[in-house]
């Protein structure tokens, strides 16, 4: 004769889902194998325990059930019928034995963490090259200072949570066409702390937190560049009842600067000399970011040379290197001379048998060209 599963869990045949739920959770304590370790008989017999609840606790089944006995199950999923056991017993028990012997132990959740935030650090060219302190300012949960963060007025103590029994998180067994499936989720009553607070903080009204604006100093690391994000590790909102703080992203926008554009490590900036310092060489004090530097032009440099400064440009992230400061010459050629000056190239061009307009030419032809452009 087949067992009967009212009987198992020592239950009437009208009994309700809450007297079926109570039953089930003391014969469960009872017939845990770490309650019974080394004894068979109550391990199957919690097996037979639990899997008679799976089916009694679900609707359709416990009609099938009733009306046709176990062979009227035969048509459900299939496989070994104690095979969700674990799942039916976690359900009640937050995933572990309540006898601390095995299982998998799952504990309650705990206020949930608070938000990650962002925030643009404006810094200036010369600060993002060297590193410099920076002030960041942004609107954020903070934690309440009248309750510490704990959300109850008064000191009180918040009671368990009944929903998820202070587990915070809350799991449904149902059937489906693939057996019985359990889902777990934060538990919508306490959110997943375990706890509910009866007396809330009259401050923050039991969210543990309070919107403030905040001012923080980020040390900005030498060579960031616009793009680059700072991670402060607890620095952005608090969590709610005292839940662990989020992290603070800085994202880092730099300034253009007036002389020098940035290539990755290196700086480039022009040089402008004059024809006559091309030809002949010139020697001068060039200004760097780190200060002034001797530059020294050779005679017969050409438009669009490069000269590299070595170790003058960007320091690497993480490294002791710097990038180089490259300088491009431009040969300024003047666009008025004076008579003296005048006769004197004239007399350059002729030793050096050049042709060269004549006095007077070189404007008339940028007078047509004018007329024509």
């Amino acid at each position: 004769m087949a067992t009967d599963y009212y009987e198992l869990l020592g239950v009437s045949r009208d009994a309700s889902a809450e007297e079926m739920k109570r039953a089930y959770r003391q014969l469960a304590r009872q017939l845990h194998p770490d309650a019974n370790p080394d004894d068979p008989e109550a391990e199957a017999k919690f097996k037979e325990v639990s899997h008679a609840y799976s089916v009694l606790s679900d609707d359709e089944q416990r009609a099938r059930y009733d009306r046709y006995g176990p062979e009227g199950l035969q048509g459900g999923a299939g496989g070994d019928p104690f095979s969700n056991v674990g799942d039916i017993f976690d359900a009640f028990f937050g995933g572990g034995s309540p006898f601390g012997g095995g299982g998998r132990q799952r504990g309650p959740s705990g206020p949930p963490r608070g938000a990650d935030q962002e925030v643009i650090a404006d810094v200036s060219f010369v600060d993002a090259v060297f590193g410099a302190e920076t002030e960041v300012s942004f609107r954020s949960a903070v934690t309440c200072e009248v309750c510490d963060g704990s959300g109850s007025a008064h000191g009180a103590t918040p009671n368990r949570c009944h929903t998820c029994d202070g587990q915070g998180q809350v799991r449904q067994v149902r059937q489906s066409i693939l057996g019985q499936m359990v889902t777990s989720g934060t538990c919508p009553t306490c959110a997943g702390a375990g706890e509910v607070i009866t007396d809330p903080c009259g401050t923050c009204r039991g969210e543990g937190r309070r919107l403030e604006d905040q001012r923080f100093e980020v040390r900005v690391p030498a060579g960031v560049d616009t793009g680059s994000t700072l991670r402060l590790t607890g620095r952005g909102a608090a969590g709610p009842r005292g839940g662990p703080p989020g992290d603070l992203y800085v994202h880092v926008r730099v300034a253009p600067h007036d002389r020098f554009v940035r290539d990755g490590d290196d700086l480039h900036d022009e040089l402008h000399i004059s024809i006559t310092q091309a030809a002949l060489g010139v020697k001068f004090d060039y200004q760097t970011l780190d200060g002034d530097e001797e530059i020294g032009v050779p005679p017969g440099t050409q438009p669009g040379e490069v000269f590299r400064v070595r170790g003058k440009g960007v320091p690497r992230l993480q490294g002791r290197q710097r990038g180089d400061l490259l300088i491009t010459v431009v040969v300024d050629v003047p666009t008025k001379l004076k008579g003296e000056q005048e006769s004197l190239l004239r007399q350059l061009a002729t030793e050096r048998g050049e042709a060269v307009a004549e006095p007077g030419e070189g404007g008339l032809l940028s007078k047509i060209r004018s007329a024509f452009s």
